[in-house]
């Protein structure tokens, strides 16, 4: 083993305790602690926005059950193949498999139904929720980690990451290291919630003028930048025909959602900052 052999890193495996037939897996853990410490942090943004106190711990079961629909149904639609023909595992979700394209999905859907019922602001609850959301996928991209998953082109780069052999795609079976690309987001989504949080500070104390779904823009619009180049390095993305792992002769589905909310975040924006106007959102039903 050479010198920088030694500077890798790699999973201790996706389970940190086994009980017979049953066992805790890293990734449900950090799914968890993230949605804890956002259900925390967005109440706490709530009150600064005018909003009743019980108003996301009201939301968040909803939220957080059709965000697991909406990623993992995302997840099989373009990974059918490997479903097809193993069915039963399409709920097995705590074997990794989804996506946060799909989760955005299913929980503006949630979000919408629930304001539309509960005659709630639909920018302002988004507001206080994305910065939780950054954060969340800071935390839980570490499950990619422990899974062995989601992880770059082979590189030898002082960081790279060892990856066991079971976990890789047959065209790298005689490389060992890679771009650990699941560091490079969650580092990625760590500095946007720091950049979200201070400007939501601003925004409080007079110093930034922050219009509802200021926010939300400015979220997706760094997040798919950051996303749509990590993208570039991943060697198992969900493709739009092509062939596996490089998506060969197909599309990168999470470059072309990228560069779409790249694009509406950025109007927002202009909407907002340039033509000085309110975004459009949804509007109450009367529940008679």
């Amino acid at each position: 083993m050479s010198p920088s052999d030694l500077a890798s890193f790699t999973s201790p495996g996706p389970e940190l305790l086994r009980f017979g037939p049953f066992s805790l897996r890293w990734y449900g853990l950090l799914i968890a602690f993230a949605v804890t410490i956002g259900l925390n942090l967005s109440s706490h943004l709530a009150r600064h926005r005018g909003l009743k106190n019980e108003t996301i711990s009201d939301l968040l079961p909803t939220l957080v059950l059709a965000s697991i629909i909406g990623a993992r149904a995302y997840y099989v639609v373009f990974e059918w193949r490997n479903y097809n023909s193993a069915w039963m595992e399409v709920f097995a979700v705590w074997n990794g498999g989804i996506a946060i394209h799909g989760a955005l999905i299913g929980g503006v859907l949630a979000i919408i139904l629930f304001c539309r019922l509960q005659n709630q602001p639909f920018w302002d609850i988004l507001d206080v929720l994305v910065p939780s959301l950054a954060l969340g996928q800071s935390i839980g991209r570490w499950g990619n980690f422990f899974n062995s998953e989601a992880f770059g082109l082979p590189t030898n780069l002082p960081w790279k990451l060892f990856i066991p052999y079971s976990s890789r795609p047959l065209a790298f079976t005689n490389e060992h290291f890679f771009h650990p690309t699941f560091l490079y987001e969650s580092l990625w989504d760590l500095c946007i919630f720091l950049v979200l949080l201070f400007m939501f500070r601003l925004g409080i104390s007079g110093r930034l003028w922050l219009p509802a779904g200021a926010l939300s823009c400015t979220y997706l619009v760094t997040y798919s930048l950051g996303r749509f180049w990590i993208e570039k390095l991943r060697i198992d993305p969900l493709c739009l025909g092509g062939i596996p792992p490089f998506c060969e002769g197909g599309l990168r589905i999470a470059q072309l959602m990228s560069l779409a909310l790249i694009a509406l975040s950025t109007l927002g924006l202009w909407w907002l900052y340039g033509r000085r106007r309110s975004l459009p959102g949804p509007r109450h039903v009367d529940a008679k």
